[in-house]
C-alpha cells in the first residue's frame, strides 16, 4: 500500500451530495475497477477505463486536497465505484478520512463476501454506513450481469452463495447503518424477481429502490429499455414490502 500513487487518475470526484449518505452532508468518490459489468451502468468510464477516459479521472491526492480543505464543512465521505472492495485505494482513503473525522459510507456490488468481512473486521477501515447492491435474481446475475470474461459467467449457484454471504455479514451491522438498492430495470427485477430478492435480506432490511435511467448505459440496447410507469414501480414496492416493511422508492 506504501507504493500506491496518489497523483494517478482513480476515479471521480463529487463534491459535496445530500442524498448519498443519509442524513449526512458528504463528499463522494467513485474508484474505478469492477468485477462485474451491469448492462444499464451510467459509470462506463470506470467500468471500461482507457487511457482516454483516464485523463477525465481524479486523482486520490484531489480527493485528500478535498477532505481538508472542506473538514468541518462536510461531515461524511461516500467510497463507491466501480466496486471499491477490489481497490487497493480503498483502504488508503477510509484511513485518511477517519484521521480527518469523516463518516466512510461504503457501497458494494454484494459479490465478494470475503472482502466485505476483511473491511468489516478491521476497526481502522470499518465503514460507518454500508450499502450493498442487490441488482437482480442469481439466475440473471449470472447471465446478464457477470463480465463474460469471467470464470463464474453462467454460474448461478456461485452468485446464490455470495449474495447469500454478503447479506448475512451484512446483518453484523445495525439495521440503521445498512441498506440494500436495487435499481428497478424492467428486464432484471420485476414482480418475480422482487420475490425471490427478498429471501437473501434480512427482515430489517432497508430496502431502497430507484427507478431506472436509459441513458448513458453500458449496454446499448438498454438504452431502448421505457422505465417502469408510476403505477408499475406502486406495484413493486407494494410486493417488496410484504417481505420486507421498510421498502421505499429513493
Amino acid at each position: 500500500m506504501e507504493n500506491l500513487s496518489l497523483n494517478v487518475p482513480a476515479g471521480v470526484l463529487v463534491k459535496a451530495t445530500c442524498v448519498d449518505f443519509p442524513g449526512l452532508v458528504a463528499g463522494s468518490f467513485f474508484l474505478k475497477g469492477c468485477n462485474l459489468r451491469c448492462p444499464y451502468c451510467y459509470n462506463i468510464n470506470l467500468v471500461t477505463p482507457s487511457e482516454k477516459t483516464d485523463l477525465e479521472l481524479d486523482s486520490i491526492q484531489d480527493l485528500f486536497n478535498h477532505l481538508e480543505k472542506r473538514q468541518g464543512i462536510l461531515t461524511g465521505l461516500v467510497i463507491s465505484g466501480g466496486e471499491p472492495l477490489l481497490n487497493p485505494y480503498t483502504p488508503l482513503i477510509i484511513k485518511k478520512a477517519k484521521s480527518l473525522g469523516y463518516k466512510i459510507k461504503l457501497d458494494t456490488n454484494g459479490t465478494l463476501p470475503a472482502e466485505l468481512s476483511y473491511f468489516l473486521e478491521a476497526p481502522e477501515i470499518r465503514p460507518d454506513f454500508l450499502a450493498i447492491d442487490i441488482k437482480t435474481t442469481p439466475e440473471k446475475y449470472a447471465k446478464l450481469i457477470c463480465n463474460k470474461q469471467s470464470k463464474f459467467y453462467g454460474n448461478i449457484q456461485y452468485f446464490e452463495k455470495v449474495i447469500s454471504e454478503s447479506c448475512r455479514i451484512a446483518e453484523s451491522i445495525p439495521a440503521d447503518k445498512r441498506e440494500f438498492r436495487t435499481v428497478l430495470v424492467p428486464s432484471l427485477v420485476s414482480l418475480k424477481e422482487i420475490q425471490i430478492i427478498a429471501k437473501f435480506l434480512p427482515k430489517d432490511a432497508s430496502w431502497q429502490f430507484a427507478q431506472f435511467q436509459n441513458e448513458n448505459c453500458l449496454n446499448p440496447e438498454y438504452k431502448t429499455i421505457k422505465p417502469y410507469l408510476d403505477y408499475e414501480i406502486e406495484q413493486i414496492i407494494t410486493e417488496a414490502k410484504k417481505f420486507i416493511p421498510n421498502a421505499n422508492l429513493r
